[in-house]
C-alpha cells in the first residue's frame, strides 16, 4: 500500500521570472488549501567540478541560497508568509523535484528558468516534472510571457 503524499506544495526556484511567479501562484494554493509551501533551491556541482577544488566548492551553495533569497524577496517583499518553508536541495533540479513529488499534494514549476533554449515554451525540468512526478504538477508561465517586445 502507498503511503499518501504529504499535505504540502512544492515550488521549484530558480530565480527566473516564471518561478518567482511560481512561488506566487503555489502561496495562494497553499493559503486555500491550508496546508505549507516549500521552495526548493536545487544546486548541483558543474560538469568539471574537480577544477574548481582548489577554489573551493562551497560557493556553488551559497550561490544557490542567495538566489534563492532574492527569488523570495522579489515574490513576496520583506515579509514572507509564515507557511513558506525554505530548502536548498543539492542534486538537479530535475532529479530532486520528481523525487520530492513522492511526498507532496502538488508540484509547481515554472514554464522556463535559467537554462536551455529561450524560444523553448516548456523547459526541461518543467517537462521532466509533468512526465514524471508522483503528484499532481501546475506549471506556471511567467507574467511577461505573453507581453510582445517592445
Amino acid at each position: 500500500m502507498a503511503k499518501a503524499a504529504e499535505e504540502k506544495i512544492i515550488v521549484g526556484v530558480d530565480g527566473s521570472d516564471a518561478s518567482i511567479e511560481a512561488l506566487r501562484q503555489g502561496t495562494r494554493l497553499a493559503l486555500a488549501l491550508g496546508t505549507r509551501l516549500e521552495a526548493w533551491g536545487c544546486w548541483e556541482y558543474p560538469a568539471g567540478y574537480e577544477d574548481y577544488l582548489a577554489m573551493g566548492v562551497e560557493g556553488f551553495a551559497r550561490e544557490a541560497e542567495e538566489n534563492l533569497e532574492r527569488a523570495l524577496a522579489e515574490a513576496f517583499g520583506p515579509e514572507r508568509p509564515r507557511h513558506v518553508i525554505v530548502r536548498l536541495v543539492h542534486g538537479s533540479a530535475r532529479t530532486s523535484l520528481v523525487g520530492g513529488s513522492r511526498r507532496a499534494s502538488l508540484l509547481v514549476v515554472g514554464s522556463r528558468g535559467h537554462g536551455g533554449f529561450a524560444g523553448l515554451l516548456l523547459g526541461s525540468v518543467s517537462a521532466a516534472c509533468v512526465a514524471h512526478a508522483h503528484c499532481p504538477v501546475l506549471v506556471v508561465h511567467s507574467p511577461r510571457a505573453g507581453k510582445p517586445s517592445p
